[in-house]
């Protein structure tokens, strides 16, 4: 089925072939989970080309499910399983050999290509037309299969922070409570972290992508965790935001942490509000004006100013895009987050991330962790 989408959408931009790059794309159409190789599909061929350290485990990836699988070059004229090719040498030259052997007049090729190879590509042989998301687009809508490690990709995250938990407390340093994370992630089966793990603190809560440094938690803070999880090669995403106990207050009287607990409920109302505008059917902007109205609404607008989600999958950030800025219909079975945030300099900042999968009847949220404000 990834292959058929593919095929008719470059079939009917009147193109013989599509060259594919991206490792996150290469791995979606394949299988390959190796670091080096491409793909290259025409009306009835599936080219595979990778290098000598990942020829065993090209042959073993690609073959699952009966797939056909064979070394030669040039690969031979007929069927429609896998031709995998062990590249000697410059890519380019085997590049423009395929064009030459398979008579590609016309190449589409993925947009997001480094220049120097998109140079190297003009001089191949054939023409070329540029394709934005083509593979990204099919990548939106998860299968079965896909949704399953995902679940257990959520499952791992939590099951991870719930180890951690215990341990953010005043006194403890954002970094050490990151470091304390990953390992347990690692420890609960993650092969990979999708990202740098965020634990910002008392003014750091309010930069939205801060590092974890060696600040150390202080009484009146809220801290930010945004972590994420893997399994089987696609990640989760989420954040929870906390406050220490303590006024934290220069004045003494608590003004900011009545504030602080402000912020939290308009961020949790935002949240809420977003996930129920999930539909099929429904604008993804939609999404993005349910939370955003809300802290509008508050007179924080100013103090929100990325997205209110993204896709999820093979890569951690990806289509769909839950934004102002650009809009798109939401299908069954995509699975994005759901992460409004008010971010106050000198104060600190709040934001709360989930994770939705867009099902026949509504949102099912993914993330289970408790949303409301916890005080430790």
């Amino acid at each position: 089925m990834r292959l058929a989408g593919l095929r008719e959408s470059f079939e009917k931009k009147r193109t013989q072939g599509f060259l594919v790059t991206t490792v996150a794309n290469v791995r979606y159409l394949s299988g390959f989970t190796g670091s080096s190789g491409f793909v290259l599909i025409t009306k009835n061929k599936n080219i595979f080309v990778t290098d000598f350290r990942y020829k065993e485990q090209a042959e073993r990836e690609l073959s699952v499910g009966g797939i056909e699988k064979r070394t030669e070059f040039p690969p031979p004229r007929g069927g429609i399983g896998w031709d995998i090719i062990i590249e000697k040498g410059d890519r380019l030259k085997i590049i423009k050999n395929l064009i030459a052997n398979l008579g590609i007049r016309t190449l589409g090729f993925e947009s997001a290509v480094a220049y120097e190879f998109f140079k190297g590509l003009s001089q191949c042989g054939a023409g070329l037309k540029p394709f934005r998301d083509a593979v990204e687009r099919l990548r939106e809508v998860k299968d079965r299969e896909e949704i399953r490690s995902i679940r257990e990709a959520v499952r791992r995250a939590e099951d991870a922070f719930r180890d951690v938990r215990p341990h953010i407390r005043q006194g403890r340093r954002e970094r050490e409570i990151a470091l304390m994370l990953e390992e347990r992630l690692k420890k609960r089966g993650c092969n990979r972290i999708p990202f740098d793990i965020i634990v910002a603190s008392g003014d750091n809560a309010a930069m939205p992508h801060a590092g974890a440094t060696s600040r150390k938690l202080s009484a009146g803070d809220l801290v930010v965790v945004d972590w994420g999880g893997e399994a089987g090669g696609y990640y989760s995403d989420m954040t929870r935001t906390f406050l220490i106990k303590g006024s934290g207050s220069s004045n003494g009287r608590g003004e900011d942490l009545t504030r602080k607990r402000e912020i939290f409920r308009h961020v949790l109302d935002a949240n809420r509000r977003a996930v129920s505008a999930v539909r099929a059917g429904a604008e993804s902007r939609t999404v993005d004006s349910a939370a955003r109205d809300v802290i509008k609404s508050a007179g924080y607008g100013e103090f929100f100013g990325h997205g209110t989600g993204h896709g999820v999958g093979l890569e951690v950030h990806e289509l769909p895009r839950i934004s102002w800025a650009r809009s798109e219909t939401l299908e069954e079975s995509m699975v994005f987050t759901v992460e409004p945030g008010i971010y106050l300099p000198g104060l600190g900042g709040v934001r709360i991330e989930d994770m939705v999968l867009v099902k026949p009847d509504g949102p099912e949220v993914l993330t289970k962790l408790p949303r409301s404000l916890e005080i430790i």
